[in-house]
């Protein structure tokens, strides 16, 4: 025998209206956030007393392998 599942209209509209307020609640808290904390795109700025590290460019390695192909 199949079984009868019943879902009641108040059920319905609780979870239509719980939707409907979480969302709202959410964009609410989120559009504070926005304001009171915004996002900042960048390098991070370093620890106090750390000293900042400088990546060293490879103008040396180019240098020296182009004299030793014309070589």
């Amino acid at each position: 025998m199949g079984m009868v599942v019943v879902i009641s209209l108040p059920l319905i509209l609780f979870c239509i209206i719980l939707g409907f307020g979480c969302y709202f609640f959410g964009r609410a808290r989120g559009r504070r956030d926005v304001q009171n904390n915004p996002q900042v795109y960048g390098m991070p700025i370093p620890p106090p007393g750390a000293s900042p590290y400088f990546k060293p460019d490879n103008t040396a390695n180019v240098e020296s392998s182009i004299n030793f192909v014309c070589s």
